[in-house]
């Protein structure tokens, strides 16, 4: 599953969704993680009420499961959510992307908490009628 961070310098969740410049996208699987790229993103990002700023993060998040934010406006998290793209907000800013990763790395391979297989779930559905409208059309 892709997991992406908001971030400044590429080691902490310590970007707004709405701000952010970058995103780092991640490949993660019970085996272990691997960076993939940095999506970025240019403007007048601070505008707030600008909806039309969020648009193209929402289009290059399409494919990830959960996007880590330190905060995300209600709008952006509902749209994301649409899109079947969990927002979760980081403890702080000081929090790592490595670490987190290390622990999804560790969930996946045990016992997932609820809201990690319904996330899970949702990516898989939303692939699955895709595949369903292709095959109808």
């Amino acid at each position: 599953m892709k997991i992406a961070f908001t971030t400044t310098d590429r080691v902490h969740i310590n970007a707004h969704f709405g701000w952010a410049k970058e995103i780092d996208v991640y490949e993660v699987a019970d085996d272990g993680y691997e960076f993939l790229e940095t999506l970025k993103f240019e403007g007048d990002l601070k505008q707030d009420g600008n909806e039309d700023k969020i648009t193209p993060k929402l289009d290059a998040l399409n494919d990830c499961t959960i996007v880590y934010v330190t905060a995300i406006g209600g709008s952006a998290a509902a749209r994301l959510i649409k899109k079947g793209v969990t927002p979760v907000k980081a403890r702080s800013e000081e929090e790592e992307i490595a670490d987190i990763l290390t622990k999804l790395v560790k969930t996946l391979k045990g016992n997932p908490p609820p809201w990690l297989r319904k996330a899970l779930m949702q990516k898989t559905q939303t692939f699955e009628e895709e595949l369903e409208e292709e095959t109808t059309v």
